[in-house]
C-alpha cells in the first residue's frame, strides 16, 4: 500500500471562517492569533453559522470616520502610530505608507499599512494591539464572495500595494523552491496544526499548495493535492499533464506525450505516478523526491504495481499454457 506525502489533512470542501473586526478580534494577543479569520482547511472542524458572521460584521465592524476623531495627523505622524502598533502586535512590518481608517466603537484608532516587504496590515490599536495580515483577509473575501456574491465581504485593504495580493504570493513561492511564473495566487486557510496554506497558480505548469512551516516552507504540486479530496482553483489537468512530460525528458517513455497523469502514491522505494499517453500504452513511472526517473512499467506488465493502471485499459497478462502431462 502507498502512503500520501501530503501532511496537511483534506478531506471536504474548503470552509473558512469569517474575519471580524473588533471587539472579536481583541480576543487574539498575537499577528498569529488574530489571523484566526482564515480559512479552516479540509478535515478541519468549523463551527461557523451564517447568522454568527452577520452578527459579528454588524458588532465588529470599523467605524470609518465616526465617533469622536483625533486631530488630523501628518503622513508622518500616521506612519510613526502605526508602526507602534505593529511593532506591538509583532508583526514583521517596517511601515511605509499608513492611513487612518477612523475608529471601532471602542475608539482604538485603526490603520491600514503598507509594509516595506510583505503583506500590509489592518491595524489596530486594541490592548493587546492587532495586526490583520491583508493576504488572509483577500482570500477570505474571495471564497466569501464565491458562496454570496451580495454578500459582505468585511473590511479590506485598499493601498494599491496591499492590494496586489500576487506580489505577495510570488515572493513566498519564491521561497518556498517554485521556479515557475506565477499568475495567481491567494491564502487558502490553515492546516489541521494551525500552519497557513497558499494555493499558488503557475503559466503552463502544475501549482502548488505551500504551507509555512515556521521559518520553512513546504510544498506540494496541485496533482498531488487532487487526490486528497481537496482542489485547486488554478490549476488544470492540462497543465499537470505538461509537467508530467518534461519529467519524462531522457528516460524511456520520453516518446509518451502524457494525456493525462495520476500520483498514485509513495513508499521507501519513491513516487509513483500514471501517464496516460496520446499514443500506445500507459506507463507507470517511480521517480526519487527530485523527480529524477527511476524506473517505468509499461501498463501491460504493472499490474501489481499499486492496483496497476487505470487510465490505460490493458489485457491482462496472458495465463501461461498447462504443462503437458507426463507419459505413462
Amino acid at each position: 500500500m502507498f502512503k500520501s506525502s501530503l501532511v496537511a489533512a483534506v478531506g471536504a470542501a474548503l470552509a473558512l471562517t469569517a474575519f471580524t473586526a473588533p471587539p472579536v478580534l481583541a480576543q487574539h494577543s498575537t499577528q498569529e492569533q488574530q489571523a484566526q479569520q482564515s480559512t479552516d482547511l479540509p478535515g478541519r472542524d468549523v463551527d461557523e453559522t451564517a447568522q454568527g458572521r452577520s452578527e459579528r460584521r454588524s458588532d465588529s465592524r470599523i467605524r470609518r470616520g465616526r465617533g469622536q476623531q483625533a486631530a488630523p495627523a501628518t503622513p508622518e505622524e500616521n506612519i510613526a502610530a502605526a508602526q507602534a502598533i505593529a511593532t506591538a502586535a509583532g508583526a514583521a512590518c517596517q511601515v511605509t505608507q499608513a492611513n487612518l481608517l477612523g475608529q471601532t466603537a471602542e475608539r482604538n484608532s485603526t490603520y491600514e499599512a503598507a509594509c516595506a516587504a510583505g503583506p500590509g496590515y489592518i491595524l489596530i490599536s486594541t490592548t493587546p494591539p492587532q495586526a490583520i495580515d491583508c493576504v488572509l483577509l483577500a482570500g477570505q473575501a474571495e471564497i466569501d464572495r464565491a458562496r454570496d456574491p451580495a454578500g459582505d465581504p468585511g473590511t479590506q485593504c485598499v493601498i494599491p500595494q496591499n492590494a496586489d495580493v500576487l506580489r505577495v504570493i510570488s515572493a513566498y513561492a519564491t521561497e518556498a523552491g517554485v521556479s515557475c511564473t506565477v499568475d495567481q495566487g491567494a491564502s487558502i486557510g490553515r492546516a489541521s496544526n494551525g500552519n497557513l496554506i497558499y494555493e499558488v497558480g503557475c503559466a503552463g505548469v502544475d501549482g502548488y499548495w505551500l504551507e509555512k512551516e515556521a521559518a520553512n516552507w513546504k510544498k506540494t504540486e496541485c496533482a498531488i493535492i487532487v487526490t486528497q479530496n481537496a482542489t485547486c482553483r488554478y490549476s488544470t489537468a492540462a497543465e499537470a499533464a505538461a509537467t508530467f512530460k518534461t519529467r519524462l525528458a531522457g528516460s524511456e517513455a520520453a516518446n509518451c506525450d502524457v494525456t493525462q497523469g495520476r500520483f498514485m502514491g509513495s513508499n521507501a522505494n519513491g513516487a509513483f505516478w500514471e501517464a496516460k499517453c496520446a499514443a500506445g500504452n500507459g506507463v507507470i513511472v517511480r521517480f526519487n523526491p527530485e523527480y529524477a526517473v527511476q524506473q517505468i512499467y509499461p501498463c501491460e506488465v504493472a499490474h501489481r504495481i499499486g492496483g496497476g493502471c487505470t487510465l490505460t485499459i490493458v489485457p491482462p497478462p496472458a495465463e501461461e499454457p498447462a504443462a503437458p502431462a507426463a507419459p505413462q
